[in-house]
């Protein structure tokens, strides 16, 4: 299964937190478990990490699988982020993310599960 992690997990086990270490090991042993990041949710990752950051920032996210951003992914997302942008409050981030996810499968684990309202998408709160 392609287990999608969104960048505020990512962010938080970046930062040391023990839950987010914990989580990261149990997905670990899952042994159909494959991880996987959205291009943007890597993006906000590397966008805002600081300069001391880098190497173990890339070395972290070297364990990730990114698919590209396709047209049909950029395509679908717009009718996404209309439908659920007003009464969830998702961002284009999330929207790509969900489309990347309708198109390919998995899950996303993330800790604001209120931004994958969308029934086609398997989401669980990470912790």
């Amino acid at each position: 299964m392609r287990a999608y992690v969104d960048s505020d997990v990512c962010i938080w086990h970046l930062r040391g937190a023990r839950q987010a270490c914990r989580f990261f090991a149990a997905l670990r042993r899952e042994h159909d478990c494959d991880l996987w990041i959205g291009a943007m949710q890597r993006a906000e990752v590397v966008f805002f990490m600081r300069d001391a950051e880098e190497r173990d920032t890339l070395h972290f996210l070297s364990q990730f699988q990114t698919p590209a951003l396709d047209q049909d992914i950029v395509d679908r997302a717009p009718g996404i982020y209309r439908r659920w942008n007003p009464p969830h409050g998702i961002d284009v981030n999330d929207a790509l993310l969900a489309a990347t996810v309708m198109k390919t499968g998995g899950r996303i684990y993330t800790l604001n599960a209120k931004h994958y309202p969308m029934p086609d998408v398997l989401v669980k709160r990470a912790w």
